[in-house]
């Protein structure tokens, strides 16, 4: 199989600097699906400097606003054009279904022409009163500079736009790297950045491992701000390595995130259906590979036995395959690494007195097409408590916990007991309840009777662990500028502080 060139620097294809290639794999059958270029440190630092390059010698960062706007717009039609082309790339890529690849594609389109909108309909600036009829005193926001921008495996697309979308609205140049599991939807948009008539050296990206591109582009100096999303353990050490210089950062490193649910939610069948179903689909999307997967459900105790028994039954019918095929509703997780570690956290539960309601285990070679893939069945573990550590840490698996309450008090402490604080949601069929409930979660996103859906004119992001800064949103606009005052004197005169 030939290798494609990954690597965009200056507005030119490369292959690695190395020569290096790697391969990427199809989780449905662990077959090749793609040669890219494996880049290094050399490769970061010539994508660095094209970017300083067009930032500070280019005419981006100076392009009126409504020109950047166009552009973001014409990037949005651009995708939607190719939505069938870049849904499959998805779908292939990181194993989730084609309709949600599709669905990516639209998301990935709202946000750019949200930003589109966001810029173009901003003011010259915020005028300050200073108190004088002499004084015209003026807020005004600028470029941050040059951005590094690292995405995760599981929403390659999504992430990347998040970060690309507000940094080219407000005049950024910058580089990206995606992560090296699943690249190929954001080379795919580089390409359209560059068709939509992006100058040179404004987009760049390398592919590569996280040692060394992501690294570098986190520790580089001609860097101004770095934004990652993924891992705790990871981000963490990307975000030391890029504050040390004081450049911005902006984190968003995933959560534990609680699903509570009232038994009043449960009083009608229709009620009880509901509640079900988006448990199953607060856990189960995308194999569990989500920031935000409700993984901790917390049941109110006098309706446990009954929920937890249908959503067991539902959960083990739950068709698993490659994400192409009709039908099929799950597919495989993203590598043999994950599912790996998916097995490990099953067993450690296990070990620790959790009990198996379904799931647990790989699926049978007849139950699932390809069986060669890194599939596991979607799994609920009953009895579960916080001391266990699938209960404490972010599995990114199709593993559902189950915790119970009896009291309003006890649900909120349960839920606010993580170190993380992404995402969470509560289910009741009292609305002052539900809304008091969400009041005192510190979650950075809180549903009420619904989980997952998201505006890209709201803010995300996450309390404690889950990050710092926010994307989407005004703020996710505010985190790629910064803001200058600007003091006019319009009758000036010696101020006559010192005598002589």
């Amino acid at each position: 199989m030939s290798s494609i060139e990954t690597i965009h620097v200056d507005g030119v294809w490369l292959p690695a600097a190395s020569g290096e290639t790697r391969e990427v794999l199809d989780p449905a059958d662990a077959t090749t699906l793609q040669l890219v270029s494996e880049g290094g440190a050399q490769d970061a630092d010539a994508a660095v400097a094209a970017a300083r390059r067009a930032f500070d010698e280019g005419d981006w960062p100076r392009t009126a606003v409504a020109e950047r706007s166009a552009l973001l717009r014409r990037v949005a039609d651009l995708l939607q054009r190719d939505r069938e082309v870049i849904g499959l790339i998805e779908s292939r890529d990181t194993g989730k279904t084609l309709e949600e690849g599709r669905v990516d594609v639209d998301c990935v389109t709202d946000a750019f022409r949200y930003f589109a909108d966001v810029v173009m309909n901003e003011s010259g600036g915020r005028v300050v009163d200073a108190g004088s009829p002499d004084i015209h005193s003026v807020v005004v926001h600028e470029p941050v500079g040059v951005c590094s921008l690292i995405t995760p495996w599981n929403y390659p697309l999504l992430q990347a736009s998040w970060k690309i979308a507000p940094a080219l609205a407000a005049g950024n140049t910058f580089v990206i790297k995606p992560s090296e599991v699943t690249p190929l939807s954001t080379v795919h948009l580089i390409k359209l950045l560059v068709e939509a008539g992006l100058p040179a050296g404004v987009a760049n990206i390398v592919t590569g491992a996280g040692l060394p591109v992501g690294q570098r582009l986190a520790e580089h100096p001609d860097v101004d701000l770095f934004s990652f999303t993924g891992g705790l353990v990871s981000g963490t050490k990307a975000g030391a390595a890029a504050v040390s210089d004081a450049k911005k950062i902006a984190l968003e490193l995933g959560g534990k995130n609680p699903n509570v649910v009232f038994a009043d939610a449960c009083a009608t069948d229709e009620g009880f259906d509901t509640a079900v179903d988006q448990a199953l689909n607060a856990a189960f999307i995308h194999s569990g590979q989500v920031c935000s997967a409700g993984a901790r459900l917390i049941i109110e105790e006098s309706v446990r036995d009954r929920f937890v028994a249908e959503l067991a039954r539902r959960a083990e019918k739950i068709k698993l395959g490659r994400g192409t095929e009709d039908g099929v509703e799950c597919g495989p997780l993203v590598s043999q690494q994950q599912l790996d570690k998916v097995e490990a956290y099953v067993a450690s539960a296990l070990a620790e007195g959790a009990q198996l309601r379904c799931g647990g285990k790989r699926p049978e070679p007849s139950d699932v097409r390809p069986a060669s893939g890194y599939f596991y069945a979607p799994t609920v573990l009953d009895g579960c408590h916080r001391e266990m550590k699938v209960v404490r840490e972010e599995t990114f698996g199709p593993i559902l916990t189950v915790e119970t309450f009896t009291t309003e008090d006890e649900a909120v402490a349960l839920a606010n007991d993580t170190e993380y604080g992404l995402a969470g949601a509560v289910f009741s069929g009292d609305t002052a309840r539900a809304r008091r409930i969400a009041a005192r979660l510190r979650h950075g996103t809180v549903w009420i009777n619904d989980y997952h859906p998201y505006l890209p004119q709201a803010e995300w992001g996450g309390f404690g662990k889950s990050g710092i800064g926010r994307e989407l949103g005004p703020t996710g606009l505010d985190e790629y500028r910064e803001s200058k005052h600007i003091y006019e004197n319009l009758r000036p005169e010696p101020v006559r502080w010192f005598a002589g």
